[in-house]
């Protein structure tokens, strides 16, 4: 604390050095070994998310400077999920209470090897990330990662071809020996206290085949979630992902149906307090959610009682220069392109969504724009539930988008990422 307050009070003493020079909202004005501008423009306020980051916020304050204040924006939790978000009065500003996340939390990565963007995937490819199937500790993860990072959800992804031993066959009928090793990193996860994500990691597909559109019938697919459902039906903290990343899928409306059929189904199975992610067309990118239609086709998606009641748009969104997350370095918050206007279009038709992968490598500009990219999600928190990072499990830590965390001896050490931006308890951006 008296580093911190040194620290503060240190960057009053620059303010006067740099009163012409400005941060935006949402732009970065403090931090160990920060150089740039301290003060932020009007109505927006500098406060201090950790040592090595503030950030302008927005608030009352007028060329502010930073201050050892809290990083909460607000004191309120989140919009229930248990019903659809009251579309706000004005489409552009945050319902009151906003400022903190419900979620955030880490993709534990395994179940998931094997599998390709066409949909294929080779079961035996499939590698759990479990010690006692001789992979890394993620149940050590997921219990460091709530324990000491304040973590509380994570994602779970599997391929269908797994869940199914299946490869070629698109088939809904469990294989059991598969789903008790899968079942055993979801029960590791509940273990924790956390919400667990069932996520079916095919991108609208199966061996190369759009599902309900020249693949596998929706009635398939349909089915594999009643069996997947079924076995979690009582279990509030299970969360179902219809589906990972839908890419060049050439009728957004049949999607939409086939979506609404893996819902029914879901529902029928007798699940039906958990939350549902509806995924959309392109990645299921968050910056093209709406220009794609996919967000009004799957606005047509309900229960079936014909509510909403948590149903939630599935977002992704990478911070490298080509939304890939497959390079290092970071070079947008992607604030203006793709969560401001998405925040609008939700408010707007009272939805709500959440972000399911995003990630970057472990340097300096990824810990500033995710730092961004989290700060302005929370204070959109009535529109926004929260974040999963991509990704530990069994990725090396060195791998380039690693959140796999070292083990010596019983002390678990976070990337850099994780320790400078995403975790709950540095960013302070996540409800206890």
């Amino acid at each position: 604390m008296a580093a911190r307050t040194l620290y503060a009070l240190g960057l009053v003493g620059l303010s006067a050095l740099s009163v012409k020079a400005q941060s935006a909202v949402y732009g970065q004005c403090g931090g160990i070994s920060w150089t740039g501008a301290t003060t932020c423009v009007s109505g927006s306020t500098c406060t201090v998310i950790n040592d090595y980051y503030s950030q302008c916020l927005p608030g009352s304050a007028s060329s502010s400077t930073a201050t050892a204040t809290t990083a909460s924006s607000g004191t309120g939790t989140p919009t229930s999920t248990s019903s659809a978000a009251t579309p706000s009065g004005s489409c552009t500003t945050p319902a009151a209470g906003s400022g903190k996340l419900r979620f955030a939390g880490v993709n534990i990565s395994g179940f998931d090897f094997g599998c390709n963007s066409d949909g294929t995937c080779n079961a035996s490819g499939a590698w759990p990330p479990l010690s006692v199937y001789y992979g890394h500790d993620g149940a050590g993860q997921m219990s460091h990662f709530v324990n000491d990072d304040g973590y509380n959800v994570f994602r779970l992804p599997v391929g269908w071809q797994f869940l199914t031993d299946s490869d070629t066959t698109a088939v809904s009928t469990l294989n059991d020996a598969n789903f008790a090793e899968y079942d055993a990193l979801v029960q590791a996860c509940l273990a924790t206290g956390a919400y667990c994500i069932v996520d079916v990691h095919n991108y609208a597909r199966f061996d190369g085949e759009i599902i309900g559109q020249g693949g596998p019938a929706n009635s398939v697919l349909a089915a594999l979630w009643g069996a997947i459902a079924a076995k979690y039906a009582s279990n509030s903290k299970i969360i179902f992902g219809v589906m990972n990343e839908p890419h060049d899928v050439p009728d957004i409306t049949l999607w939409a149906g086939s979506v609404q059929a893996a819902v029914t189904a879901i529902r029928n199975a007798g699940a039906t307090i958990q939350l549902i992610l509806l995924p959309g067309n392109n990645w299921t990118s968050a910056e093209t959610l709406v220009s794609n239609g996919s967000a009004a086709a799957l606005n047509t998606v309900t229960n079936p009682d014909g509510s909403i009641t948590g149903l939630i748009f599935d977002v992704h969104k990478y911070l490298d220069s080509d939304n890939s997350g497959t390079h290092s370095d970071c070079v947008t918050n992607n604030i203006d392109n793709a969560w401001q206007p998405l925040a609008e279009w939700l408010r707007c038709n009272g939805r709500q969504a959440f972000n399911t992968e995003t990630g970057g490598g472990n340097t300096a500009s990824c810990v500033t724009y995710m730092n961004q990219q989290i700060a302005f999600q929370a204070a959109n928190s009535d529109v926004f539930l929260g974040y999963v990072g991509w990704a530990a499990g069994n990725f090396d830590p060195s791998y380039v988008l690693g959140e796999t965390p070292t083990d010596n001896g019983g002390t678990w050490t976070d990337t850099l990422l994780v320790s400078g931006a995403m975790s709950p308890k540095v960013n302070g951006f996540v409800a206890s």
